[in-house]
């Protein structure tokens, strides 16, 4: 895990390139380079060290004139190295280096050989190569400045200032000057009459041991995020099992408002049946709002729901990395995958329930991804999400959409996948958590953290600031006081409309409500329909 930042073109100070790589040091804080190539093109670096803690530093050269950044992990780098390229002489030990090796043999047509999450630039004379993982696990933006160069980063903080225009690059996509943009990731699954798989419980199973299997690749202790929910609760628990063939002991990891919040209760049972050591932070609502600025500069973002759960993400890395832990695995995916969203219950057909996973799957980068992301690299920690492992989605999302939809099974969210971990002879969780409601992160931590942040975000903006937000925000115009107040702060860092478009909010279909809370939606245990109702987002 690091931050890149790449400059294409000639003439850019080298100092100042230094400063606007140190905008995103939090990325890297392990050490940091910069490398000016030949034609005077520019690759700087800040690095968090994770494979290969002594010779991994970056920019890496190829075996020639080719140089690269990287920032991610590649899961199948030693599969590459002893298979297609072993005739390649290595620099490193490195994981990133097979990257620049495959463009030197494969040219531009090698992206897809990647088995991993990641952001990279190569550049070779005037030539270069940009890409950036399937599903957008790994940031990337890219722009240009007045002077027609190309730049490309990790995060939109080295750049905004820079660029006359600047985007998210797309995932599942590579660019080059000769081809421009070109997607890479094709999978059958993005067709929704595709999904006529028969359920395969064991497939099931099996893909995501795997999945998480490669995301233990290390050289640094590994923990996981655990809510206590269905989806970390899986990862951590298969995680434990491999840790335990391997004689290794797991740290998990939980937040909440108090020890009586309902994730950090649900957590508590998780690590006590799996026997991992187990730490439970706690944060105040005080502290939740008082960082709100500061976050919102790290999330580059103003979408409500992300801002939301960061919070306590946020805090939660901090804790995480002062243990020494650079890395966690996490459960993002599963509800989009699985369609364990509440709201999902009410799509009105098969086809609907199926498109819906198909587009929250592949918008991910713009919501959860980049929270997960931005919230535990602000500390320098680096979160992996095995649900998004390609080989298991190519298993989950091609499942016939009746298999996947709550109804079917007394409206019980993510059925099939709490199904393939229901095995009574080797329990992977408790009962009453392998089975627990879906509780969406935000609202898990403590009820009255969404609640209070909606009031106090309230007193923050006049009904006068309100009627003229379409003239200050005509993109994206905030329509609740809660979205206007995190707008200010967004728009106080990064004023430019790039800035202002890379953003997407998250709103749930087929409620009535459209607040992003689970508990807006009538089906949860706790339901409260009418929040933030009176000034919802639409």
């Amino acid at each position: 895990m690091c931050g890149i930042l790449a400059i294409i073109g000639k003439g850019k100070d080298e100092q100042l390139v230094k400063q606007l790589s140190k905008r995103m040091s939090h990325r890297g804080p392990d050490e940091s380079d910069i490398h000016i190539t030949e034609n005077g093109h520019i690759l700087s670096h800040e690095r968090l060290s994770i494979i290969d803690l002594h010779s991994g530093r970056q920019p890496i050269q190829g075996c020639s004139t080719a140089w690269m950044v990287h920032n991610g992990e590649i899961y199948n780098h030693q599969e590459l190295r002893d298979t297609i390229l072993k005739d390649h002489t290595f620099r490193s030990k490195s994981d990133s280096e097979v990257i620049v090796h495959l463009y030197e043999k494969y040219g531009y047509d090698f992206v897809h050989l990647l088995d991993g999450d990641f952001a990279f630039v190569v550049i070779d004379g005037d030539d270069y190569i940009a890409g950036r993982d399937p599903l957008g696990v790994k940031p990337l933006y890219y722009g240009m400045d007045e002077r027609g160069r190309m730049y490309f980063a990790s995060e939109m903080k080295p750049i905004a200032d820079q660029c006359k225009t600047f985007s998210t690059f797309p995932p599942g996509h590579y660019y080059t000057p000769e081809t421009g943009f070109v997607k890479y990731y094709k999978p059958e699954y993005e067709d929704y009459t595709k999904a006529t798989a028969e359920l395969d419980l064991e497939a099931i199973r099996e893909s995501l041991t795997e999945a998480t299997r490669k995301r233990l690749m290390s050289d640094v202790p590994i923990g996981v995020l655990l809510s206590g929910g269905l989806d970390s609760s899986l990862t951590s628990s298969i995680a434990a099992r491999l840790l335990k063939e391997k004689g290794k002991e797991l740290h998990s990891f939980s937040i909440g408002l108090d020890a009586d919040a309902p994730d950090a209760k649900a957590a508590r049972k998780v690590a006590e049946f799996l026997g991992t050591k187990h730490h439970e932070i706690h944060f105040t609502i005080e502290q939740g709002i008082e960082i709100l600025d500061k976050l919102i500069w790290h999330l580059e973002t103003y979408d409500v729901t992300s801002v939301r759960a960061s919070t306590p993400m946020y805090f939660l890395s901090k804790a995480i990395t002062d243990l020494g832990i650079k890395v966690v695995l996490s459960g993002e995916g599963a509800d989009e995958v699985f369609g364990g969203y509440l709201y999902f219950r009410n799509a009105p057909t098969t086809e609907d329930f199926t498109k819906e996973t198909i587009e929250r799957v592949q918008k991910l980068f713009t919501a959860d991804l980049l929270r997960a992301d931005k919230s535990t690299m602000a500390h320098g920690l680096e979160a992996r999400v095995p649900f998004l492992d390609k080989a298991f989605l190519d298993v989950a999302m091609k499942i016939k959409g009746e298999e996947k939809q709550p109804k079917t099974y007394d409206g019980v969210e993510k059925y099939i996948l709490r199904k393939a971990f229901d095995t009574p002879d080797q329990p992977y969780l408790p009962q009453e958590v392998l089975w627990r409601q879906k509780e969406q992160f935000s609202d898990g931590v403590g009820y009255s953290w969404i609640d209070t942040l909606i009031e106090f975000c309230a007193s923050q903006v006049t009904d006068e600031q309100m009627e003229k937000a379409a003239e200050l925000y005509p993109y994206n115009t905030p329509a609740t006081k809660e979205a206007y107040y995190y707008r200010t702060i967004f728009h106080k860092y990064y004023p430019q409309v790039s800035a202002a478009q890379t953003v997407r909010k998250w709103i749930p279909k087929w409620q009535e409500n459209q607040d992003p809370s689970g508990r807006a939606n009538a089906a949860h245990v706790k339901a409260d329909t009418e929040i933030a109702k009176s000034t919802v987002t639409v």
